[in-house]
């Protein structure tokens, strides 16, 4: 993650919407009945309690600091929202506009790390599963940085790649972003927009073993999200690398 959040645009939008009812609270305050603003208080209180319990517990649920960091802006957001309708509907609706702007123009960014994975173009993969000179056995990522479910998901496949990479099993990454006219290839349809990413096939000496998340095509079957536990109990990272050990 950036060292220095605020200098992302989806951040430092969000931490002004944030600052601007400290600002406003205080404007308001002249203008408030008493018992109204004891009112606010009290729910402010409750709002603070509130996102400290969830902050808690995502904390220990979540997997990745991008997620953790996504539920909590989802969390304040209505909180925000909420509190202000005490005040005036009218400020409830300036937020939920400014929110619903924040998303159209930003997107939150992604981990830039590879750990030991390697990105690659759809050729380059198509290359190193065919020649079989290097690995058995490749679990690539697809992916595509304009989707907010592979951003989510961008920090788990590079550390899973530094626990579990050896001589038998690498990672590698393709952005089918770049190469949209690539996915169909490798049996990924891009035709309703991202749904199906990312998605992560095992592949061993260019045949494929198996992939995440398995799409059935007469109907969406609801899959579990991407985390480096699913991953690795799905495809048995473990038995990969105790056999590699073993071997």
């Amino acid at each position: 993650m950036n060292p220095n959040p605020l200098s992302e645009p989806y951040y430092l939008l969000h931490f002004l919407t944030f600052f601007s009812y400290l600002i406003t609270r205080t404007s308001a305050t002249s203008l408030l009945s008493p018992h109204l603003i004891h009112r606010l208080f009290y729910r402010e209180i409750q709002a603070v309690l509130a996102f400290a319990l969830l902050a808690t517990y995502k904390i220990v649920r979540d997997e990745t600091w991008e997620a953790f960091i996504s539920n909590m802006l989802f969390f304040a957001k209505i909180f925000l929202v909420a509190i202000s309708l005490i005040m005036d509907y009218h400020l409830a609706l300036w937020y939920m506009v400014v929110f619903s702007v924040i998303y159209l123009i930003t997107q939150p960014p992604a981990f830039e790390g590879l750990g030991t994975s390697s990105k690659l173009t759809p050729l380059q993969l198509e290359t190193l599963l065919t020649e079989g000179n290097t690995s058995r056995f490749w679990l690539v990522e697809f992916r595509a940085l304009c989707s907010s479910a592979c951003i989510h998901a961008s920090r788990c496949f590079p550390e899973l790649s530094i626990t579990y990479s050896n001589k038998n099993l690498s990672f590698g990454i393709v952005d089918l972003g770049l190469f949209p006219n690539a996915a169909e290839k490798f049996g990924i349809s891009l035709s309703g927009g991202m749904d199906q990413l990312p998605t992560y096939i095992l592949f061993e000496n260019a045949t494929e073993v198996t992939r995440f998340p398995e799409w059935d095509y007469e109907a969406k079957a609801s899959h579990p999200p991407v985390t480096k536990r699913v991953l690795s109990r799905h495809f048995e990272l473990d038995r990969h690398l105790l056999g590699y050990v073993n071997s």
